[in-house]
């Protein structure tokens, strides 16, 4: 659903092979397309909504609903899911003509991000990346905040309760500052029939599966020259905050910046800091 509290909004559903991709835009300028998290009942718009306006004053910022989320399709390949989804992201870019943009990717959408440029590096001109998935995922047992989200619709399946934990307690580092319209709307989206039915984010069928989306194993990182800006907070209790040392390390151009006292959700917790950074470095970047 549109954010009525930012105007100027544009809306539209994306269709092209066996995708239907609902994305928002608002700007002009160089496309920024800013990639959501994977967390239960996630959706682009409530990922970015402290984000969106400031960026797109000076850039074209499109934000689409992931595959398997919000009011895109549903249905992710599990066997590659961070394939899968960036082959959805490019086709949406093909879909509109956009021949590069920026990526702006959280959790999830960071590991989306980070294999577009894999594969398709001519189409990326610059990645920020915040606490992103799929680093060194196969080297350590994942995190307690992980397992919540993973297990959200096992067990007893999913409820409020269960959401509510997740974000209060392990997104953010303060979680007293999520108001209960965020638990709300993100539980409403949690509970979609077609999500429940087939959860876009879950554990790995197989050790083959666990490996591709550990992004560290990839020898194509170490030649991935697309700029990038990662940004982690040091409290990040569900994508280990040692992540970003090791993009820096393997990346040939990659700055790395640690925001203390902040979680999983840099965009949202620090969002006039992060406003600043990203608009600064990708203007660097832009055409």
């Amino acid at each position: 659903m549109a954010d009525d509290s930012i105007p100027g909004l544009k809306s539209r559903t994306v269709t092209f092979g066996r995708r239907s991709i609902f994305v928002t835009e608002l700007g002009e300028g160089h496309p920024v397309l800013m990639l959501h998290g994977g967390g239960p009942g996630a959706s682009g718009l409530s990922n970015y909504s402290r984000n969106i306006q400031a960026l797109a004053q000076h850039f074209r910022v499109l934000v689409p609903d992931l595959q398997g989320y919000g009011r895109s399709s549903k249905g992710v390949d599990r066997k590659d899911p961070f394939g899968d989804l960036a082959d959805a992201m490019l086709g949406l870019m093909d879909a509109l003509q956009i021949r590069r943009a920026h990526l702006v990717g959280n959790s999830l959408g960071g590991a989306c991000a980070l294999r577009m440029a894999l594969e398709q590096p001519a189409r990326v001109s610059a990645l920020v990346l915040m606490g992103p998935g799929g680093i060194g995922t196969t080297r350590a047992l994942p995190t307690k905040g992980l397992n919540l989200l993973l297990n959200y619709y096992g067990g007893k399946g999913p409820s409020r309760d269960k959401l509510a934990t997740f974000i209060r307690d392990y997104l953010v580092y303060d979680g007293s500052r999520v108001q209960d319209a965020i638990i709300d709307a993100r539980y409403a989206s949690s509970i979609d029939p077609e999500v429940v039915a087939a959860p876009p984010l879950r554990r790995p069928q197989s050790l083959k599966a666990a490996i591709r989306m550990d992004l560290t194993r990839d020898p194509r990182l170490a030649q991935c020259r697309t700029p990038t800006l990662v940004l982690w907070g040091t409290e990040d209790k569900v994508n280990r905050p040692g992540g970003g040392a090791v993009l820096q390390q393997r990346m040939p151009d990659c700055d790395l910046y640690l925001f203390s006292k902040t979680g999983h959700w840099v965009q949202w917790e620090r969002a006039e800091e992060f406003n600043a950074i990203t608009a600064a470095f990708l203007a660097r970047h832009s055409a």
